[in-house]
C-alpha cells in the first residue's frame, strides 16, 4: 500500500511548480516532505487527494490511478484524508460536532460516527457544541483532523500541520500523529520546520525546485541547510 506520484508536472496559469516529480509514500509510517516556502509542498500533497490533477505524469493510491472519474474520486477522498494548513478552509458548520460529522453525513452515515470519542481522541472533550471559528488555530486543526479520522480513512495527508502553532502546540501534534500511526493510519506530511520532521517522520524527502532532491530517514543540518531549510527548534 502507497501514495506514488510518478514524473508529476504541474503549473499554475503558465508557471511550472512541480516539474517531474517522483514520490513514494509507503504505508505505516509518518513520512515528511520538507521544502522552503514556496517550493510545491501544498501543490504536491493535494495530487494525492485528487484535490489537484496532474498537467503530466500520474498518480496512485494503492496501485489504483487517480482519474476524473466521480466514482474513483469518491473512493479516493473516503481513504485518503486531507488537513489543510489553514484549517478554517475545511470548517464550515455552525458546531464542532456538525463539523465533524460532515463527511459521513454525505455519504448516509453520520450514525455511526461517536463525535465525542472522535473529539477526545484529538484532544477536545467537550467540544462538541463549540463554533469552530470562535476556536484557536491549533483547536481549528484539531476540529478538522478530526473530521477527516470520521471517514476512517487509510491515509492523512496533513499540509503544515504545526503552521501558526507555538513549540507546545507542535509538541501535541506530535502525540497526536504517534497516535494515529500507533492505530495504523499512514501519514504524509508537508512542513519546512526540519525540528518537526524529524522528530515525527521515519521518513524524509525533500522537494525544492520543483522536484525531490533528497530522500532518507533522516536529514543532517549540514544537508537541510543545503536546501535552504533552517528552521530546528521544535
Amino acid at each position: 500500500m502507497t501514495l506514488r506520484a510518478e514524473g508529476v508536472a504541474f503549473a499554475y496559469h503558465g508557471s511550472p511548480v512541480l516539474t517531474g516529480v517522483d514520490f513514494t509514500a509507503e504505508t505505516g509510517v509518518v513520512t515528511a516532505l520538507l521544502g522552503p516556502n514556496g517550493a510545491g509542498k501544498s501543490t504536491l500533497l493535494k495530487h494525492f487527494n485528487g484535490l489537484l490533477r496532474p498537467d503530466a505524469g500520474r498518480v496512485l493510491v494503492d496501485g489504483t490511478e487517480i482519474e476524473d472519474d466521480e466514482a474513483i474520486l469518491r473512493e479516493v477522498r473516503s481513504r485518503v484524508g486531507f488537513v489543510f494548513q489553514n484549517p478554517a478552509d475545511q470548517l464550515i458548520a455552525p458546531t464542532v460536532r456538525q463539523d465533524v460529522t460532515f463527511g459521513p453525513r454525505n455519504i448516509g452515515v453520520a450514525d455511526a460516527v461517536d463525535v465525542d470519542s472522535l473529539l477526545a481522541r484529538v484532544g477536545l472533550p467537550d467540544a462538541g457544541d463549540r463554533h469552530p471559528h470562535t476556536m484557536s488555530n491549533g483547536e481549528q486543526k484539531r476540529v478538522a483532523l478530526a473530521g477527516v479520522l470520521a471517514m476512517d480513512p487509510d491515509y492523512v495527508v496533513m499540509d503544515e500541520p504545526t503552521a501558526g502553532l507555538d513549540g507546545d502546540g507542535a509538541a501535541q501534534f506530535v502525540g497526536l500523529i504517534e497516535d494515529l500511526v500507533a492505530a495504523g493510519v499512514t501519514v504524509l506530511l508537508s512542513t519546512h520546520h526540519v525540528g518537526f520532521a524529524t522528530t515525527v517522520a521515519d521518513r524524509i524527502a525533500v522537494l525544492t525546485e520543483g522536484e525531490i532532491k533528497y530522500e532518507g530517514k533522516g536529514i543532517d543540518r549540514e544537508t537541510a541547510v543545503q536546501f535552504g531549510l533552517r528552521t530546528w527548534a521544535l
